[in-house]
């Protein structure tokens, strides 16, 4: 069934959540403080076994319209150790050719900024993402690390409804992603995906999905790590590719399947919680998994130093 885009009656949303976590003791469980403005409303916090706060954020609107626009701002003390998802899959309804005043459409942007202090470890995990026929989406993300912190963030996009036979059509996905460890840069990384890239052999060759993970890691990585990263691909359709940073990792996916992208990064999200020394993921309440993303074949090798 073809849903419509809602009309624009009102002003664009400026919706905005403000988030700290902080270990209650030395050694203990992660709480957090904070407040949002509509749409946006922060969900009851889950306390993991290793004492990690989970938090979800819902965007009670029910997708976002051109001119909408998210922040997001998460602070983490010394060793607190947080996970940050969403509720449901976040939508962008078209604008291109729709408004006789600006046909070429209008921008829905998220800013988002996380500041880690010594040694805080930040998991930065909302479910997907995805633009309508004609749907322009802007995300603008900044991390600031201090010594011994580790971020890692993902996120999988849907260009246009594929299931309907819907294609982004004349929308765009664009992403700017910036790392800073004590005041110097890891990484700065601008994609695009619109136009020529979403057909072109140099870029998505018509595939639907797009999906990236970035590990900023408090020490260089192994070249077995990231061995063992590409070997969790088995079994996934599409075509994914893995690469190092001066600490971490840099992951892609392009290909037909959400739930593909979403259970290759499962599992590199498993693998680097091995590799740190940390127990298994816990999976979120509200993601819609209805199998582990972390079964394996008896020929997959399983997550491990």
């Amino acid at each position: 069934m073809i849903v419509s885009p809602p009309e624009r009656t009102t002003s664009p949303w400026r919706a905005s959540a403000q988030l700290r976590f902080s270990r209650a003791a030395p050694g203990g469980a992660t709480v957090h403080q904070g407040g949002a403005t509509a749409p946006l409303k922060i969900q009851r916090a889950f306390r993991q076994q290793d004492g990690r706060c989970e938090l979800p954020l819902l965007h009670t609107a029910g997708g976002l319209v051109g001119g909408d626009e998210l922040a997001i701002e998460a602070e983490l003390a010394p060793q607190s150790q947080a996970l940050i998802t969403s509720v449901a899959a976040q939508k962008v309804y078209g604008t291109v050719g729709r408004s006789r005043i600006t046909p070429k459409g209008t921008w829905a942007r998220q800013r988002l900024h996380f500041a880690l202090a010594e040694g805080a470890d930040l998991e930065w995990l909302p479910q997907e993402l995805v633009l309508f026929a004609g749907g322009l989406f802007e995300q603008h993300s900044r991390v600031e690390l201090a010594a011994g912190a580790s971020w890692l963030g993902a996120e999988v996009v849907r260009l246009g409804r594929s299931a309907d036979g819907e294609t982004l059509g004349s929308g765009a996905w664009r992403s700017s992603l910036e790392i800073r460890r004590e005041g110097r840069w890891s990484l700065v990384d601008r994609l695009e995906l619109g136009g020529d890239s979403l057909l072109g052999p140099h870029g998505l060759a018509g595939a639907p999905v797009f999906g990236s993970l970035v590990w900023a890691s408090p020490e260089p990585i192994s070249e077995a790590l990231l061995e063992a990263c590409r070997t969790d691909r088995a079994g996934l359709e599409g075509a994914m590719a893995c690469g190092r940073l001066d600490q971490g990792l840099v992951a892609r996916y392009h290909g037909p399947s959400t739930q593909a992208a979403r259970w290759w990064f499962t599992r590199l999200w498993a693998r680097i919680r091995a590799e740190r020394g940390l127990p298994p993921p816990e999976l979120p309440r509200v993601w819609p998994f209805q199998e582990s993303p972390l079964e394996r074949s008896a020929t997959t090798p399983a997550p491990g130093p």
